[in-house]
């Protein structure tokens, strides 16, 4: 059930995800790769994909000290700046979940975590670099499976707010 089978019958078989889209007349497509159990990492996906890896954006789980726990949506080539997510989440210091929190907490595995369709709705935040692409990456709920969407709808679907949430070199 986690590992993606992409073809079913020669066509992509639909994540609740793209179900919950679909549903709210979001346009979207399902874009497959080959996943690669030792290079979860975004740089793989870009690759497979053929886009930039400012692109393809993570879905990451944190906890915060007076709110509990939030999602981040950051590029590929970028790492969540904890003091940033903090503020913007409204702590005073945040962590990345333990990684067997995850499925528990959300439904989704390491690689296949979605921003759409957790079990729960968390407070969300897109790194504001989302709105400069006419589409984005993220997954689609399951490994070996992307979604290619316009990035405002999907904010506006998971109520997320836009915000410098990511280190600077």
């Amino acid at each position: 059930m986690q590992e993606y089978m992409a073809m079913k019958h020669g066509k992509i078989e639909k994540t609740n995800v793209a179900r919950l889209l679909d549903k709210a007349g979001i346009e979207y497509e399902l874009v497959p790769y080959v996943v690669d159990e030792n290079d979860l990492a975004a740089g793989h996906i870009a690759e497979q994909l053929g886009e930039p890896l400012e692109q393809v954006f993570k879905t990451l789980v944190l906890r915060g000290d007076r709110t509990g726990c939030f999602v981040c949506v950051v590029p590929g080539d970028s790492e969540v700046d904890l003091k940033a997510a903090a503020r913007v989440s409204g702590n005073k210091k945040c962590d990345l979940i333990p990684m067997k929190e995850l499925l528990p907490l959300t439904g989704y595995i390491r690689g296949g975590c979605s921003p759409v369709g957790m079990k729960k709705p968390f407070p969300t935040f897109f790194h504001e670099s989302a709105s400069d692409f006419e589409y984005i990456y993220v997954s689609a709920g399951v490994r070996g499976l992307q979604l290619k969407v316009a990035p405002l709808p999907l904010m506006s679907y998971v109520k997320a707010s836009a915000a410098d949430i990511v280190c600077h070199r």
